[in-house]
């Protein structure tokens, strides 16, 4: 599959098999992340990787999962990440403005995964202060996001937006829709 194809294809996943990903690939993703862009090359983003069971329980109840068909797009026990990859701005390297370079490397880390087969889910509804305090972040790093991953255990669709509705939605067989605006929509 080349780039292009995996990037199409990618979902956000939210149901994960138990299979647990090695520290290997997990340092591997982050180290895509390291190499992403970063404005004017200050690279403040620091990465945690939190793949020990009793953290990822912590992590899991710190986080809300998709908001639009809750409870039910909740990951059951059985279905729930094995792994999270904690994303920080070190502030002593820089006070703010860090969104670009955490888009840049965030997407990094997520379709280096895809191409391995990893799911992930890009987590902003979280409790920032508690995760901070559970990782032992001093307080130069200012939480930005987690992100949940694991081996798919869903295969989400895409469906094309109708009238405007973003919501996405559980078919009649029970698999995720994803409604994305079209090329001619975004296209100007």
């Amino acid at each position: 599959m080349d780039l292009y194809d995996v990037i199409i294809n990618r979902r956000t996943i939210r149901k994960f098999s138990q299979k647990p990903l090695t520290y290997e690939m997990l340092k591997k993703y982050v180290n895509a992340a390291r190499l992403a862009p970063s404005a004017a090359n200050k690279q403040p983003l620091k990465y945690k990787i939190i793949n020990e069971k009793d953290m990822v329980k912590k992590i899991i109840n710190l986080v809300k999962w998709a908001a639009y068909i809750r409870p039910e797009g909740d990951p059951k026990q059985e279905e729930e990440p094995t792994a999270f990859i904690a994303i920080a701005a070190d502030k002593n390297i820089k006070e703010s403005g860090f969104e670009a370079d955490l888009g840049a490397a965030a997407e990094n880390i997520i379709l280096s995964a895809e191409i391995d087969d990893v799911g992930s889910c890009w987590m902003g509804a979280i409790d920032y202060d508690k995760i901070s305090e559970v990782l032992n972040f001093d307080s130069n790093l200012k939480l930005l996001c987690v992100i949940a991953m694991g081996y798919k255990a869903e295969s989400p669709k895409e469906v094309l937006m109708n009238n405007g509705d973003v919501k996405y939605f559980k078919d009649e067989k029970g698999c995720l829709n994803v409604p994305k605006r079209s090329i001619d929509d975004v296209l100007l």
